[in-house]
């Protein structure tokens, strides 16, 4: 490979790395606890500099939210580096550096900023205005990247802070990885004006997320769509936060009703709430909804940020907008990309666009506002994240499936002809894509509808599976519900054929387990509008009709499970010494085996359930405890692995029987599994449900306290 010969390091002209020091004292960085000054963060990122030296070579820096990956971001930009921004683990780094071959990398090791050098020079002719490169293709896995200027950055950062009034006093907490646009946006906006930053890569749903930031008297955080779903579901209206200041959303639509209820809860609690639009190609924002207009005008995207200015132009191929006034959404600003990149050689060229056609349709009402009312692009967001759907497409031929894809913000809907199975459809574009496969829907539409140039026709696509199978536009209300729609939303949660699941199907019956059980009673609360009592063992044509649960109420598994979680913790920690906390989870464990394994009729399928309930655990702890023996400590044994420790280890009790509760839980298990599958075993306990259970207790403490020597060690 040919190398370029060195540039001299060039001054970074961006405004919030060339602007750290002059904040001084200030707080830059807030993490696990741990304040970083300004004037620590601008000597990190000056150290990350100088170690660079002075060749200018393509840098991929491998992103967290830490002190020393940022420091290390900001070390390469100040020593006038293009960056390649990849997310922490190894898949998009992989990509990226097959595809463009970076000269350094930086990555957060033991947290330092540790600078590995490939080459002395670049590999690639770099242009003198490239500072980022940032992918836009979501989780396609496309090469293709955006090429952002040092005055796309600057502009950008400087009109964010603007509209948001970010100031010294304020505080962000980091609810979005570094590596996307809208999460690196936070970090920038906020670095310009002296504000800190409180680092973390916890969910919001996370208790020692909201923890820290009420500690650390954060005043902001940002959230995509899925963000505020998620908030929906918990306590977040009820949490105290008095330094909260500012909430901001983009990532994609959020719904209306939901931009309504975050714009009245914040009015209420004193914060302000903006909706936000943007593209990776506009560095991150193009426009934002002043927070006093988003109660009334929660469909709109708002106005463009300062500096910027759209128009409405008919897509191209068409010579006029529509009726009502809508057209493409072009967007022009000082915060336009350069252009694409897709191969090393495009890191030479300088700006090859002026103007941002976003492939959104569009129209600007006549208040001013803007409002965005299709799509355009084979582009969707789904959970937050870009999915190409010509390449979803295009892995589906791969694998001989014709399919048609197309998208909301909530869902991937992929239309397919052929003899696949829906559920492996949806599985196969869920892996590939690694989405949630709760967040793609697979329906068959044989043959599938295609325009007359024999192209498919996604506009007919689109209306044929509008409404999901089974379902009616009735369903929207609780009231609505019904046994159809509660069918298929059995069959999408427990991943089934919808053929299988009859109106006289109950949970239990149709394999539900206590990893399924959380996630099937919120989404039935949510179909039915409260949760009937014992509703996993009741027909789904019952539903409807069964009794409510009243008032306020603590699940037995929660609280038991909450109480053996405490007692082991403070076990642990020394805070206090009962022996045998533990067996807390044990009781939660016999709590869900009567639940969702005794409740099933059929001898073999009770078998076969207890065997699956087993599999789920015994194939996740193999793998992980045998990774961790053959590759990361020697302090574990094989049959730690295999989960034989009892079995085959010391014949007496060990403080290095590491995973004791494991194979204990298994043995359990798979002891019940071989006494159901016994017939005269499985009528009796059927006979007598409680009586069975006690004879076993008996026999239990019979051999527990030796009152019959059976031979073999207490331990085992």
């Amino acid at each position: 490979m040919l190398l370029a010969p060195p540039t001299p390091r060039a001054h970074s002209r961006i405004s919030f790395v060339d602007g750290l020091a002059k904040y001084g004292d200030a707080t830059a960085l807030v993490h696990d606890g741990e304040h970083f000054s300004y004037t620590e963060l601008a000597a990190m990122a000056g150290n990350v500099a100088a170690e660079l030296g002075e060749a200018r070579r393509l840098t991929l820096v491998h992103a967290a939210n830490t002190p020393a990956a940022i420091a290390g971001y900001l070390g390469a930009l100040q020593a006038g580096n293009p960056v390649l921004l990849a997310d922490g683990g190894d898949t998009l780094a992989a990509r990226l550096r097959d595809a463009y071959s970076p000269d350094v990398e930086i990555h957060d090791t033991g947290g330092e900023a540790v600078v590995t050098e490939l080459r002395d020079r670049s590999a690639n002719d770099l242009h003198e205005d490239l500072a980022l490169l940032l992918s836009t293709s979501g989780t396609t896995g496309s090469p293709k990247l955006v090429r952002l200027s040092h005055d796309n950055l600057s502009s950008n950062a400087a009109a964010i802070a603007e509209y948001l009034a970010i100031g010294p006093d304020d505080l962000a907490a980091t609810t979005l990885p570094m590596h996307y646009c809208y999460g690196l946006s936070v970090i920038h906006s906020h670095l310009l004006r002296g504000a800190g930053l409180l680092l973390s890569d916890l969910s919001v749903v996370d208790e020692c997320f909201w923890r820290a930031f009420s500690e650390q008297h954060a005043t902001s955080f940002a959230g995509v769509p899925h963000t505020f779903e998620l908030l929906e579901r918990t306590n977040f209206a009820a949490r105290e936060l008095p330094d909260l200041r500012c909430v901001t959303q983009a990532g994609g639509r959020l719904d209306p009703a939901l931009v309504r209820r975050f714009a009245e809860l914040g009015r209420k609690r004193g914060w302000e709430f903006f909706v936000m639009y943007g593209q990776t190609e506009a560095t991150a924002r193009m426009a934002y909804l002043p927070p006093r207009l988003v109660a009334e005008r929660p469909g709109a995207i708002g106005l463009p940020i300062a500096g910027g200015d759209f128009s409405i132009e008919p897509p191209e191929g068409e010579a006029e907008l529509a009726a009502d006034g809508s057209g493409e959404l072009v967007y022009r600003g000082p915060n336009v990309m350069l252009g694409y990149a897709e191969e090393p050689e495009d890191l030479a060229l300088g700006r090859t666009v002026n103007e941002l056609r976003t492939g959104d349709l569009a129209r600007r009402a006549g208040d001013g506002l803007y409002e965005v009312t299709g799509r355009l692009s084979r582009f969707v967001k789904v959970f937050g994240l870009r999915v190409d759907l010509q390449r979803a497409e295009i892995l589906l031929g791969e694998q001989g499936v014709s399919a048609c894809c197309v998208g909301a913000d909530d869902e991937l809907v992929v239309a397919f002809e052929g003899q696949q199975e829906p559920r492996e459809v949806r599985h196969l574009v869920a892996a590939a894509l690694s989405l949630p496969p709760g967040a793609v829907r697979a329906e068959r539409l044989d043959p599938l509808p295609r325009l007359a140039s024999g192209k498919l026709d996604s506009v007919a696509v689109k209306a044929s599976v509008a409404t999901p199978a089974g379902k009616s536009d009735s369903a929207a209300t609780p009231e609505a519900a019904h046994s159809t729609d509660l069918i298929a939303l059995y069959a999408e949660v427990l991943d089934l054929d919808r053929e299988a699941v009859t109106p006289q199907s109950t949970f239990v019956g149709l394999g539900g387990d206590s990893l399924s059980y959380v996630e099937m009673s919120v989404a039935l609360e949510h179909a039915l509008g409260t949760l009937p009592t014992g509703w996993h063992l009741t027909p789904i044509d019952e539903l409807r009709s069964a009794p409510r649960k009243r008032g306020h109420f603590v699940e037995t598994s929660v609280l038991t499970r909450a109480i053996g979680i405490v007692l082991i913790v403070g076990s642990h920690a020394g805070l206090f010494k009962i022996l045998g906390s533990a067996h807390a989870l044990i009781a939660v464990a016999g709590f869900n085996f009567a639940r969702f394994m005794l409740g099933r009729e059929d001898r073999l399928e009770r078998v076969r359930g207890i065997l699956r309930g087993a599999a789920r655990i015994v194939v996740p702890s193999v793998i992980w405890i045998a990774f961790a023996f053959l590759l990361l400590t020697d302090k574990y044994r094989a049959t730690d692995a295999l989960l034989l420790d009892a079995i085959l280890g010391p014949s007496h009790w060990t403080p290095q029987w590491h995973f004791w509760f494991v194979e204990v839980l298994v043995y359990m298990l798979l002891l019940s599994a071989a006494l159901f599958a016994i017939p005269a075993a499985h009528r009796a306990e059927r006979r007598y449900p409680f009586a069975f259970p006690l004879v076993l207790v008996a026999w239990g403490l019979v051999l527990r306290y030796d009152v019959v020597e059976l031979g073999i060690t207490h331990r085992r």
